[in-house]
């Protein structure tokens, strides 16, 4: 029985000016000799208010319910200023890559596979269609984590949106725009 008044205070819809980067989401990659997982890096400007509220809401309600599961074997349970969390700034952690300029990022992550619709909620099959570098919104989730002596409240990812082209990052060109004329530049010459 699915109740539509229900609303998860951790989980955030984020805005339409999203870019996503790292776009590991049609494949399961490992990091590090982890369980392999879907993911991406999600981008907001900094203008986009109330993304960020929205999310440091989230974070503040996941922080709330998983009290016990931070507390652990401790005592006490640590400030949330404490302990690591997913909202990054771009300025301070990246400086060095324009895309993350005045922007924070979000990483997101998933044991099972986003699904991934276009600007009319139809959904998106041709893998060429979703790079690093589109624009669109994401559904995640914010929830509290404490393994191996770490701590804090980690982002899920559930789905993607997306909704228009941006500018592939990475540097690499895509295949249409390569040929996207008939000439022959220097073939052989």
């Amino acid at each position: 029985m699915s109740n539509k008044n229900f609303i998860n205070p951790t989980k955030v819809i984020t805005g339409p000016e999203t870019r996503w980067s790292y776009a590991n989401v049609w494949d399961a990659k490992s990091i590090n000799g982890g369980a392999p997982k879907f993911s991406v890096s999600l981008i907001i400007p900094k203008s986009d208010t109330k993304t960020l509220e929205k999310i440091r809401a989230a974070i503040q309600a996941a922080y709330d319910e998983g009290q016990s599961k931070l507390k652990g074997n401790g005592k006490s349970v640590p400030a949330l200023s404490a302990l690591k969390t997913p909202l990054r700034d771009g300025d301070t952690e990246r400086p060095d890559d324009e895309a993350y300029a005045n922007a924070y990022f979000v990483n997101a992550n998933s044991g099972m596979a986003p699904g991934i619709v276009d600007a009319d909620r139809q959904p998106i099959i041709d893998r060429s269609e979703v790079y690093s570098g589109v624009y669109g919104r994401a559904s995640i989730n914010f929830y509290a984590f404490n393994s191996n002596g770490n701590r804090g409240i980690a982002c899920g990812l559930n789905n993607l949106q997306k909704i228009r082209d941006g500018e592939p990052l990475g540097g690499k060109s895509r295949a249409e725009d390569d040929f996207a004329t008939d000439e022959d530049d220097d073939f052989l010459s």
